[in-house]
């Protein structure tokens, strides 16, 4: 499994890529990438033989009997995380940003709270808005350079209007992977205030060695008001093929999901049913783990780099391949240290205010590339703020 030869994706719509200079100003020439949530590397080959399996074929018609590819997920969820799923809870969705809007129009009303651990995935508080709903930030503080949840400060906040808390297991963008006893936390604090729970685990299968993701939906007291959301893209690096599932075992809920779903007319995308029924095997697990040790490889250059600039600090990896560093021990500015990241460093990434409060000092960095781009990017930084040392 090759994940050190540079794979060039100028020129191939690539988001990451080709938008890199229009949005940020970064150099296409020689600019480094780490921004949108996608990895530089080819999926596994059993992927791309059902592709190209597919376009050997010639007829891309509708898709139609689902038994291989929820026996797939079947399959996955009970070998990776020692989870027990029903074929009769599986939703699939166009991602899980769509599963999330849909999870809205089920369970919530024009003008609901919704609960967000900030700062957290940005797409989340775009949608709620989007959707005419109210954001309610719950921030995370930070003990031993590390987020934990708080709450009885989020109890205060809460005024009775909130109907939603959605939580993302492991943290975007903190790559944290949250405790048995934080998710219990979670789940009573959903009791306590009544709220549908809508648990994105997209990033459910990279976690860091000596790191255990658990499920939320083997946490006690859930199952209820419990929405699971998992997925092939980010594991395997096939987000282009908008494929998600919305896993629900309360018979209630899932009526009220299955109406909005039938409303929608949404049908899933042949390509994404095919590539993930691929992906959900011993060959896909097997590609997992590799990937696993080398993107723990990638956290450790990077950590130690950036960790040894003055003012800098990395909040330690436990899942994903997204590090959140922090600026403030700078004493600069937001567009200051941005702007040395951007024009002295010549990286594009994500603005951390874009997460929601708590996130106006840091920016997050994609280390799903060669080992060689993150070395440079640690190179780069050393220079861009080489007057701090």
């Amino acid at each position: 499994m090759d994940f050190d030869t540079p794979i060039n994706r100028f020129g191939t719509h690539s988001v990451k890529w080709d938008m890199m200079q229009p949005i940020y100003g970064v150099p296409a020439q020689d600019g480094l990438a780490m921004w949108v949530a996608d990895m530089d590397f080819r999926p596994p080959a059993c992927v791309q033989r059902a592709v190209e399996a597919m376009a050997a074929h010639g007829i891309y018609g509708y898709f139609g009997d689902d038994s291989a590819y929820v026996a797939a997920i079947q399959w996955w969820m009970a070998n990776r995380h020692n989870w027990s799923v029903d074929k009769d809870w599986i939703f699939t969705t166009h991602g899980l940003v769509n599963g999330t809007a849909l999870c809205l129009q089920a369970f919530t009303e024009p003008g609901d709270g919704v609960v967000l651990m900030t700062p957290v995935y940005h797409a989340f508080a775009r949608v709620i808005r989007a959707a005419g709903r109210q954001v309610v930030d719950c921030r995370l503080k930070i003990e031993q350079g590390q987020y934990r949840m708080d709450f009885d400060s989020w109890d205060a906040q809460m005024t009775g209007r909130e109907t939603m808390l959605i939580l993302c297991s492991p943290h975007n963008p903190g790559g944290r992977v949250w405790t048995e006893a934080e998710l219990r936390g979670v789940a009573d604090f959903c009791r306590r205030h009544d709220l549908i729970l809508v648990s994105d685990e997209i990033h459910n299968d990279l976690v860091m060695p000596g790191h255990h993701h658990q499920v939320m939906a083997k946490i006690p007291g859930t199952a209820d008001r419990l929405v699971m959301m998992t997925a092939t893209t980010k594991t395997f690096n096939i987000a282009g093929a908008h494929i998600g599932n919305v896993i629900i075992a309360d018979p209630s809920l899932r009526a009220r999901f299955a109406q909005v779903v039938a409303a929608m007319g949404i049908s899933p995308n042949s390509f994404g049913m095919h590539m993930a029924t691929a992906a959900y095997s011993p060959e896909g697990a097997a590609w997992v783990d590799a990937l696993i040790r080398y993107l723990d490889g990638n956290r450790k250059l990077f950590d130690a780099g950036v960790n040894a600039i003055p003012g800098l600090r990395s909040m330690p990896l436990q899942a994903t391949y997204l590090a959140w560093v922090d600026f403030a021990g700078t004493g600069m500015d937001r567009p200051e240290f941005t702007a040395r990241v951007e024009k002295g460093a010549r990286i594009a990434a994500n603005h951390g205010d874009a997460f929601g409060p708590g996130g106006e000092s840091w920016l997050r960095f994609n280390l799903a590339t060669p080992r060689a781009l993150v070395q440079q990017a640690v190179t780069r930084l050393s220079e861009a703020f080489r007057d701090l040392q």
